[in-house]
């Protein structure tokens, strides 16, 4: 069975020390994502970071950087490449309708420092995270997501 290969542009938005997150309740299992999801044909990147914060959460941001490169080739029908845009927030959409994803539960600013602590998936970009909001070297491309 040949899988296809899907895109999904996410949102890094980052204020006071925390980023915001997906709150995701799956059968009990409580765990973030990042804002965004699957870029859609004849769709920018950045365009698609935009849209996708809009439905998830009401929000707009400004894409500022490609910030991390993380696969996922394993537990989804199709082969998932995350592009990590580093967004300023821009603010509230005043009467936005959200649409979540699904087994969203709502959105929470989770703090950086403590970011090693948190269910946040893909995993791979916690400690990338943590470097970048502390102005260290960070690897871009992160390879395919493994369960840590």
């Amino acid at each position: 069975m040949e899988r296809k290969i899907r895109n999904s542009a996410k949102a890094l938005i980052i204020k006071d020390g925390k980023m915001l997150a997906s709150k995701i309740n799956d059968n009990g299992e409580v765990f973030y994502v990042m804002p965004g999801g699957g870029q859609d044909s004849e769709e920018l990147l950045s365009d698609a970071v935009k849209r996708e914060c809009a439905e998830e959460m009401g929000i707009m941001v400004e894409p500022k950087s490609l910030e991390f490169v993380v696969e996922g080739m394993y537990g989804e029908p199709f082969h998932r490449v995350d592009l990590v845009f580093l967004c300023d927030y821009i603010g509230e959409i005043k009467n936005a309708k959200i649409l979540g994803d699904k087994n969203q539960v709502g959105f929470e600013w989770i703090s950086i420092e403590n970011l090693m602590n948190e269910p946040l998936y893909p995993s791979k970009l916690r400690s990338q995270i943590i470097r970048f909001f502390n102005s260290e070297k960070t690897d871009v491309y992160l390879g395919n997501e493994v369960m840590e």
